[in-house]
């Protein structure tokens, strides 16, 4: 039961070494799959033609308390919309 235990412990440990230097790198990358997700969803909205907006249009309600933080790291101080009022 013990040993069990010390390679389970064992495996965390090796995880956690592996994913240590690269945690930045994955924040990164899960922000940025994060904000092309949102510019898809809004791009009817901004401009872009999106075949796709009747479907994104369901997932409004969903990530609109998202949308604040999205259109501030996109360099916009303002929300782009009118529709959408965060700011």
């Amino acid at each position: 039961m013990t040993r069990k235990y010390s390679i389970k412990r064992l495996v965390e440990l090796y995880d956690e070494i592996l994913s240590l230097p690269h945690k930045q790198e994955i924040a990164r990358e899960l922000r940025d799959e994060d904000d092309l997700f949102m510019l898809l969803v809004y791009s009817d909205m901004l401009g872009i033609p999106n075949p796709a907006f009747y479907y994104t249009l369901e997932l409004y309600p969903y990530i609109i308390e998202k949308f604040h933080d999205w259109h501030l790291r996109m360099g916009m101080e303002k929300s782009p919309l009118d529709g959408i009022r965060c700011c």
